[in-house]
């Protein structure tokens, strides 16, 4: 028995289903990500109550037909609250997504592109941000800019660059050492217009998919920070601090914690989804 006999190998064509959505799946997180959308550009359409109106008299009541969320502590509807909340979590998840490619753009293009000792440098600094967890940078960067949407932002979208960076500079040089660009220095096109339409746009086109991803995942991160009551101050309906403001009442009204909780994992879940749809689509057009 030969020693290709021996290894089995995955065909091509099993490998790429593996990156494959159900439809069903990609049905229901267009669906969840089309209700996130509306509660973003017309909240007041969707929400059933004034988010910020007091009613003592009905506080920490369960989900029921007149509150479908229930009620928090000051008798607050939690699903309107929800829906107004997506405004603020959708924009903090995008922000930091901004700047986290920003970052890792420059840092990974640097990296990749820049002489020898400019390039080991920024490789040092990428590495060494690297290191830290994402959540403990973040945590650090807050704690010194202070707790705010901005320092959210910011700090998030600084803690999750040096992913993405490490992630460019690879797709940089790859782009660099292809047969394309070979061509185009062949023909004699300047080293400028090689990068502008050559390197930067093959570079960047598989990234994306990281997109929907990111945002997803920075909603998880600034809502994380939130919780530990360095995100927006109360009483911001934002998802980060409805679970901040929850968990006091984690036995008494455990929905306060679990719906929150619930939503920002079905946003995780639905970009992650479509990430992924998307990432298969740009694989099977480069077949």
């Amino acid at each position: 028995m030969t020693l290709q006999q021996k290894v089995p190998v995955t065909p091509p064509a099993a490998r790429s289903r593996k990156n494959v959505v159900a439809p069903w799946g990609l049905g229901a997180a267009l669906a969840a990500l089309l209700f996130f959308v509306a509660a973003l550009v017309a909240p007041q359409v969707l929400a059933t109550h004034d988010p910020y109106a007091l009613d003592l008299a009905n506080a920490l009541q369960a989900p029921s037909l007149a509150h479908w969320f229930g009620t928090d502590e000051s008798g607050r509807d939690l699903y309107s609250r929800v829906v107004w909340g997506t405004r603020d979590s959708l924009l903090i998840g995008i922000g930091a997504t901004a700047v986290s490619l920003t970052i890792a753009l420059i840092l990974g293009a640097i990296a990749a592109l820049a002489g020898k000792y400019v390039a080991g440098t920024v490789n040092r600094v990428i590495e060494v941000l690297f290191a830290f967890p994402t959540l403990l940078l973040a945590l650090l960067l807050v704690t010194v800019i202070g707790p705010s949407a901005f320092s959210q932002v910011f700090a998030v979208g600084v803690g999750t660059s040096p992913g993405y960076a490490r992630m460019i500079r690879g797709q940089i040089l790859s782009a660099k050492n292809s047969g394309y660009v070979e061509a185009a220095t062949a023909l004699g096109h300047s080293r400028g217009r090689i990068l502008r339409h050559h390197v930067i746009p093959n570079a960047i086109r598989p990234l994306v998919a990281v997109i929907a991803l990111s945002v997803g995942q920075s909603i998880v991160w600034a809502s994380s920070l939130a919780f530990l009551g360095l995100g927006v101050a109360p009483p911001s309906p934002e998802w980060g601090a409805l679970l901040d403001a929850g968990r006091l009442y984690i036995t008494q009204a455990p929905w306060l914690t679990v719906i929150p909780g619930l939503v920002i994992v079905t946003l995780a879940i639905a970009a992650t989804t479509i990430g992924k749809h998307i990432q298969a689509s740009l694989e099977k057009g480069e077949k």
